[in-house]
């Protein structure tokens, strides 16, 4: 039975879509079958991973308005293992489309549900906002990963999604649990960096991972060339964080 993983932070620039498209493909690197559900309408983990955006006729949105099966909209990527749902710009609208819908927050979780039995992990690429898309995704998900930037206000906002994962948890989501703090874009050489470590390290603990994803200029060149970083550069710090960050989550979970 696979795992359902948001990735979630309602402060834009902390490396979700990143972080969501290389541990993908660490995790495939490691021979588990993974899904990236693409639930951010700026679709940057589908162009990440190699999807043409424009010709993708079955997206999340279509899933969550009901006129495709998740099955339909499945796409297979140049890595082996694997697989996308992608995202489009109409997922916009599709907040207010399913405004009036019964049990309109857990539309995500009933398309999801079934494909546990298809794959190990499943992936969810949040946007940068707490609208109903991303409370669908936090109530389908089991846990949840937050990337942190290591800069001054990164721990700014986070008091927000605390409570918001509180009130899905108290409401509609009793079993989600808090995968990991993840620090992005770590640079050791400064200061700042290693204080803001300390600081996530000393606020939450056992919940920080202990790989930290550091600064690397490959990670955003491979995202040009719409490749995960480890089939643009696999020798490259980016891949080898995102292999160490994919193995401590597998060990953490068997």
């Amino acid at each position: 039975m696979g795992k359902i993983i948001a990735l979630a932070n309602q402060k834009g620039g902390v490396g979700k879509t990143t972080t969501t498209i290389n541990l993908a493909a660490s995790l495939a690197a490691l021979e588990k079958k993974v899904l990236v559900i693409d639930a951010d309408p700026q679709s940057n983990a589908s162009s990440g991973l190699g999807v043409d955006v424009k010709k993708a006729d079955r997206t999340i949105y279509e899933c969550l308005i009901g006129s495709a099966t998740a099955d339909e909209a499945i796409v297979e990527t140049e890595v082996e293992n694997l697989d996308i749902i992608p995202s489009h710009i109409n997922l916009v609208g599709a907040e207010l489309e399913i405004l009036n819908i019964e049990n309109r927050e857990k539309i995500l979780a009933s398309v999801l549900t079934p494909l546990k039995e298809k794959y190990d992990y499943i992936l969810i690429d949040c946007s940068p906002s707490l609208g109903l898309i991303t409370v669908n995704a936090l109530t389908a998900a089991d846990s949840i990963i937050i990337p942190v930037q290591c800069e001054y206000f990164a721990l700014e906002g986070i008091s927000k999604l605390l409570n918001t994962i509180r009130i899905i948890k108290s409401k509609l989501n009793p079993s989600l649990e808090i995968e990991g703090f993840l620090l992005t874009m770590y640079d050791a050489r400064l200061r700042l960096a290693n204080q803001i470590y300390e600081e996530v390290k000393s606020h939450f603990q056992d919940l920080v991972f202990t790989t930290v994803i550091q600064r690397n200029v490959k990670l955003s060149e491979s995202q040009s060339f719409a490749q995960p970083v480890l089939v643009y550069d696999a020798d490259s710090r980016g891949a080898v964080n995102h292999m160490q960050l994919a193995k401590e989550i597998i060990s953490k979970n068997s």
